[in-house]
């Protein structure tokens, strides 16, 4: 994405999918339209809540604890690889592969004079820029 002239783009992190997520509707709240929430992962994959979600049986080793995609996603290799990661077992150190803690990136696109406004919404969660 290229920004247009004047445009500034705000990169955040937070610790906890819940504040960034409370970071994201509050910012909408503020009439912030070029929002977005990602999970940075050294796998490359993504979360899937309704597939991967402790509380529904999920369907994969992993997927509750690394985040990771859909099992038709990830060929097989791949997967046992994801399985032997020391985080999986619960013995890893704790935060352990994750860069500072802070695995959930919010992005907002705004102007010079939102900026300000955006920040402060972000710290108000928590958000690390």
């Amino acid at each position: 994405m290229q920004l247009l002239p004047g445009e500034r783009s705000i990169l955040s992190y937070f610790a906890s999918s819940r504040q960034a997520q409370k970071a994201v509707k509050a910012l909408n709240d503020a009439g912030f339209v070029n929002v977005q929430l990602d999970r940075v992962s050294r796998f490359g994959g993504e979360f899937d809540a309704d597939y991967n979600s402790p509380l529904n049986n999920a369907q994969t080793m992993t997927g509750p604890v690394l985040f990771s995609e859909d099992k038709n996603e990830i060929d097989q290799d791949t997967r046992v690889l994801l399985g032997a990661d020391p985080s999986v077992s619960g013995y890893g150190c704790e935060d352990y592969g994750v860069a500072g803690g802070r695995a959930f990136m919010v992005t907002v696109v705004t102007g010079e004079k939102l900026l300000e406004q955006a920040t402060h919404i972000i710290k108000q969660y928590d958000g690390m820029m």
